[in-house]
């Protein structure tokens, strides 16, 4: 698969399921151009609901919907899927367990040039504390396509959270097989092990190629589900590496960084937990690799992260 942004492998597997899947809803709040769910209103009018600018309610149609039988796919930019639309996410879909998947796009720093306002960096941590919420944060767009189908084959309220930025594939294309709840090692290592998600999956790759030419060997395992964790992965990691890293384009407060801690905090014999992300503080606009570079989330930086963990 070419190198596109995750919300264009939506936009796209969208389209797919719905020629196979006629129980499909997809809602947008007039960002569909952006999200990319254009595809599937271009083939599925009948189907396809443009809500307008009125995200809450749009989250409100999707559950009437679901009530109905139907599987809602619910998008729009991740500010107002996570923080406009919080409660009806809560109590209108969450609650009653009802079968609407939230797909958010322009996520994190990366949609810089849109507006510091519209960098969400919270919406892991306010979506997986949601009871019985699915959080899935895909790292390529081949593991994307296989989320959207994944999502749809599950029943329940999910949250996906999907980027701006063009991504390479580092997930292997076909025959890698995503599974909710189950992270994906892509490289075995003894030393350490970065677990990252989503566009940080890519840069945890570079950074183990790069210890690895300094004697450090490094497991790189991909957490593309923040809620379920798989803690069975991160408990592996912690007894066989020891160290471990996280990588996120998120605040480090609440999101993948933190459900890892959750897990390891509870070993009979816990490791370190270095984490690497949004130190707490609010994004800026401008352009996205410079945000990404000024808010020390790359290579280079999950690098230093696991030397110092190591004493390097």
């Amino acid at each position: 698969m070419a190198k596109i942004a995750t919300r264009i492998a939506y936009g796209q597997a969208l389209a797919k399921l719905g020629e196979k899947n006629d129980k499909v809803l997809v809602f947008d709040a007039d960002v569909s151009t952006c999200t990319m769910t254009c595809y599937f209103g271009e083939k599925f009018p009948e189907r396809f609901f443009n809500c307008g600018i009125q995200e809450a309610n749009m989250v409100g149609m999707a559950a009437g919907a679901a009530t109905c039988g139907y599987t809602s796919f619910v998008s729009t930019f991740a500010m107002f899927a996570a923080g406009r639309c919080y409660d009806q996410i809560r109590n209108s879909l969450a609650y009653p367990g009802l079968d609407v998947k939230v797909v958010a796009t322009h996520a994190g720093l990366t949609v810089g040039e849109d507006g510091a306002t519209h960098e969400c960096i919270e919406d892991m941590s306010l979506m997986r504390t949601i009871p019985e919420m699915t959080v899935i944060c895909p790292a390529d767009p081949y593991e994307t396509e296989q989320a959207v189908y994944a999502l749809a084959e599950m029943k329940g309220p999910a949250y996906m959270r999907l980027g701006r930025l063009p991504v390479d594939n580092v997930t292997g294309g076909e025959g890698y097989k995503f599974e909710i709840g189950k992270a994906v090692k892509l490289r075995e290592g003894t030393d350490a092990t970065i677990i990252a998600c989503g566009l940080t999956v890519e840069m945890a790759l570079k950074a183990a190629k790069a210890l690895e030419a300094e004697g450090i060997s490094v497991r790189v395992l991909n957490m593309h589900t923040i809620k379920p964790i798989d803690k069975e992965a991160i408990t592996a990691a912690a007894n066989e590496t020891g160290l471990i890293v996280t990588a996120e384009e998120h605040n480090v407060i609440g999101g993948l960084g933190s459900a890892v801690s959750e897990v390891v905090c509870e070993m009979d014999k816990p490791v370190r937990v270095l984490k690497v992300g949004v130190q707490d503080c609010f994004g800026r606009s401008g352009d996205a690799l410079t945000l990404l570079k000024m808010y020390g989330i790359t290579a280079e930086a999950i690098a230093d992260k696991v030397r110092k963990g190591l004493g390097k």
